[in-house]
C-alpha cells in the first residue's frame, strides 16, 4: 500500500517538477513564448514563480526564481516521500543530498528525451507540415540547439549526417553515470527503499 501511494505521489510531483525543468530550459533558450506548450508551462508554474521573482530576479540566462522553486519543491517531495518509503525518517543532510541528486537526474532525463525527440521529429517531419508537429518540433529545436551547438563546432557533419546529437546523448548519459549513480549508491544505506523515490 505504501509503495503504491509513493508511486502515485512521485508521479504527480514528478510531472509538476517537469514543468519547472522545462521553464528553466525555455528561459535559457529564449523559446518562442507564443508557443501553446510554452504558455501552458508558464501558466502552471507562474503561481509559484512570479511572487518570488520580485525578490529573486533572473541572472543572465538563468531564471533563478524558477531554479529556487524547483529545488524547494524537490526538497519537499523528498521530505514527504522518504518517510513513506522507509521505516524511519532520513536526516536533513540525507534529504538535501537526495534533493540535489533527484533534481539533477530529472534534468538529465528531460534533456535526454528532448534531444531524442528532436532527432526523431527532424526525420519524420521533413517534407510535411502538421501544425501540432510543427509546434512540438519548434519547442524541441529551441531547447536542443543551444546544447547541440558546441558539439557541432567540434564534430562536423559526416556524409551529410549530423552526429552531434549522438555525442550529446552519450555525454548526458556519461554525466548521469558519473554524478548521479554513485550518489544514489551512497544514499541507499540510509534509505531502505530509495529506489522507489529517486
Amino acid at each position: 500500500m505504501a509503495n503504491g501511494l509513493v508511486y502515485i505521489l512521485q508521479s504527480l510531483i514528478g510531472l509538476y517538477l517537469l514543468a519547472f525543468v522545462l521553464r528553466l530550459g525555455m528561459h535559457w533558450a529564449r523559446s518562442d513564448f507564443r508557443n501553446p506548450i510554452v504558455q501552458f508551462v508558464l501558466t502552471v508554474t507562474n503561481p509559484l514563480v512570479l511572487p518570488l521573482r520580485r525578490f529573486v530576479p533572473p541572472v543572465y540566462k538563468i531564471d533563478t526564481s524558477t531554479l529556487v522553486i524547483f529545488f524547494l519543491l524537490q526538497w519537499a517531495a523528498m521530505g514527504i516521500l522518504a518517510p513513506l518509503a522507509c521505516q524511519t525518517s532520513p536526516g536533513i543532510a540525507t534529504v538535501l543530498g537526495l534533493t540535489v541528486v533527484a533534481g539533477l537526474r530529472l534534468t538529465l532525463n528531460v534533456y535526454t528525451f528532448i534531444i531524442f525527440g528532436y532527432v526523431i521529429l527532424s526525420w519524420i517531419g521533413q517534407g510535411s507540415y502538421n501544425p501540432s508537429i510543427a509546434m512540438i518540433s519548434g519547442l524541441l529545436r529551441s531547447l536542443a540547439e543551444p546544447m547541440l551547438a558546441p558539439f557541432r563546432r567540434i564534430i562536423p557533419p559526416i556524409g551529410g549526417f549530423d552526429l552531434s546529437p549522438i555525442f550529446l546523448l552519450i555525454g548526458l548519459q556519461a554525466l548521469a553515470q558519473t554524478l548521479v549513480t554513485p550518489a544514489v549508491r551512497l544514499a541507499r544505506p540510509f534509505l531502505c527503499q530509495i529506489g522507489v523515490i529517486i
